[in-house]
């Protein structure tokens, strides 16, 4: 066990020192009673941030607001000094805020008591009314300059202003400010950076201070994490759109906060500390062999040829023909993907048989030539399932399918096990994809017979219904996702790095090899045990879609979604670029061997 921090006093303050930074507070009735806020500095002394006192946990019912805050209140325990700052709340009967201090950073955790459907937390700041007369919306200070998200955003921003938002979670698409959910969930991470940020990937000098959510993953009821920023103050904002009910003590996740070097060393605590805590698997996985073989998806050459929506060229004589141009080719991937929209309905999952008469003979064939197949699946599409199995808007229109009804997973374990088994399609995995677009809103309701999961926690039980289901028919099955959470880390089989982007904050175009190499590097942090299916769609033109080929096998399973032309561009692809194909995959499998 590490020794606790030591803590000091004097007449008008108190001070709490780690190994590397120091938590510090004015006391008696100009202190905290009057400005809620802490100073945290390094270890030099130099501040980190204010950091504010007040929170909220916003309910249907009722906006919370702190109407008087208490002198904060010191324990100390064998490993940690624990400061507890009690308020009086407009919406519960017992609000406190702990600040857990530990040899190597603080550990932030909102509790009340009474009853309520959550709808926004807010921690680092929230709503109060001061003895000042001051009232609203209260932030912590940041003295930072830089702001790292590991997560794939439009524009492009890995490293950003510390003054811009960003949003981090399970919901988005590729509408304006929604075009953040690439990874779903990526890490619930961020850290800040004293030096100012000069490009989308590179991070400043250190020291940087990290801070994460630590919680188990079935207590993730909410949709996205957000952290808020305005003027010179921001605070951390989850959104839990009042579906997690509250009756009697609830404790908020745990924002752990402490300095570190660089942002990867604030991805690789990150997951130390959720493994340390129960949180997330450490088992290695068990890779297959064949996992590691390049892959070919047909979504960019569907894309591709044009003339009819992408979904209604994924046909079995179109996939045949693609097949032939990579016999042409001398191109052999160890496994295909067959995409968007082998299915007649998203949702119930049965293949279209017009446009796939004899998907099992398909299969088949693959197998014959050592090949193996994975099916391209829609998370949360209801299309063709009747509304008692799915989340429902308030009209009671299907939304999302509902993980929590047993009747929906009794029916998805169905489809499974027809889509994998020997008696049935025998295809051998899934790439699981669409992850956000995890259902939000207020006014949803779900299944009748749902226990009523929410957020992040029913995405994981979501796919662990995918993956566990599919495994236990096919041991060996191979579940792609893109959910770049530790806590994922034992319901996939590989990681995907999904589709590329485009632009920098500036509106320059951004290198798709670059966007790759800070992706995998997220991904290698986080879940280091897991391969990376580095996609490769979209592709802004041809010199780029080969830039992106070269570098795949450096960081991942080269996957080949272009044959004929490149969609974006029209551009054709010739028999000298798929041979430069050839020669990237022949590089990479030598790695295997």
């Amino acid at each position: 066990m590490e020794a606790a921090p030591s803590m000091t006093s004097d007449t008008d303050r108190r001070t709490i020192r780690g190994a590397d930074y120091t938590l510090s507070w004015r006391i008696g009735a100009r202190g905290l009673v009057r400005s809620p806020y802490f100073e945290f500095a390094d270890g030099q002394g130099a501040r980190w941030m204010r950091l504010s006192a007040l929170s909220s946990i916003h309910t249907r019912a009722a906006r919370d607001e702190a109407m008087r805050v208490f002198e904060p209140e010191v324990r100390e325990e064998p490993d940690a000094v624990i400061v507890t700052v009690r308020t009086e709340s407009s919406a519960w009967r017992d609000r406190i805020l702990e600040i857990r201090c530990t040899r190597e950073g603080i550990e932030v955790t909102l509790e009340a008591e009474g009853e309520g459907d959550l709808t926004d937390v807010t921690l680092l700041g929230g709503d109060g009314i001061l003895p000042t007369g001051a009232s609203g919306t209260f932030r912590s200070g940041f003295d930072a300059q830089s702001l790292s998200v590991p997560s794939p955003t439009e524009p492009v921003a890995f490293i950003r202003p510390i003054w811009s938002a960003a949003s981090v979670g399970v919901v988005g698409d590729a509408d304006p400010g929604r075009l953040n959910g690439i990874f779903s969930p990526p890490p619930l991470a961020l850290a800040f950076g004293r030096s100012p940020a000069t490009d989308p990937f590179t991070p400043g000098d250190g020291p940087w201070l990290a801070s994460w959510l630590r919680d188990a993953v079935q207590r993730l009821t909410f949709t996205m994490m957000r952290f808020d920023p305005v003027d010179d103050g921001a605070l951390l904002r989850l959104t839990y759109d009042g579906h997690t009910t509250v009756s009697g003590r609830w404790r908020s996740p745990t924002v752990v906060i402490r300095p570190t070097a660089t942002p990867t060393d604030a991805l690789l605590e990150y997951r130390a500390d959720l493994i340390r805590h129960g949180f997330a698997p450490e088992d290695p996985i068990h890779t297959q062999r064949w996992w590691l073989e390049p892959i070919f998806c047909g979504w960019g050459a569907q894309v591709a040829r044009g003339g009819e929506p992408a979904p209604e060229l994924c046909r079995q004589e179109i996939y045949d023909e693609f097949l032939e141009t990579l016999d042409a080719a001398a191109l052999d991937p160890g496994t295909i993907v067959i995409d968007d929209r082998w299915q007649a309905e998203y949702g119930t999952a049965e293949p279209d048989t017009e446009a796939w008469p004899d998907m099992r003979g398909w299969i088949d064939r693959q197998h014959a030539a050592g090949r193996k197949v994975l099916l391209w699946w829609k998370a949360w599409d209801p299309a063709g399932l009747p509304p008692e199995e799915c989340i429902t808007d308030a009209a009671g229109r299907p939304v999302a399918v509902d993980p929590g009804s047993p009747a929906y997973t009794a029916r998805l374990a169905r489809i499974v096990e027809h889509l994998l088994s020997p008696d049935g399609m025998d295809a051998d995995g899934f790439k699981v994809d669409f992850t956000q677009r995890t259902p939000s809103g207020m006014t949803m309701r779900s299944a009748p017979d749902s226990d009523g999961p929410w957020g992040i926690a029913a995405l994981h039980r979501l796919v662990a219904h995918i993956h566990d289901t599919a495994t236990r028919i096919k041991p060996d099955a191979l579940v792609i996702t893109h959910t770049v959470h530790p806590s994922f880390g034992a319901i996939a089989g590989m990681i995907r790095t999904n589709d590329v982007l485009e632009h920098d904050t500036a509106g320059r175009p951004v290198s798709v090899a670059a966007q790759l190499r800070a992706r995998h590097e997220i991904v290698a942090a986080v879940l280091p045990q897991h391969p990376v299916d580095t996609d490769q769609w979209p592709m802004p033109s041809r010199d780029e879609w080969l830039d992106y080929a070269r570098a795949q096998g450096g960081f991942g399973v080269p996957a080949l979604y272009y044959l004929e032309r490149v969609g974006e561009t029209d551009e054709p692809i010739d028999i000298e670029h798929l041979a430069e194909i050839g020669r990237v995959w022949e590089r990479y499998r030598e790695t295997l061997a």
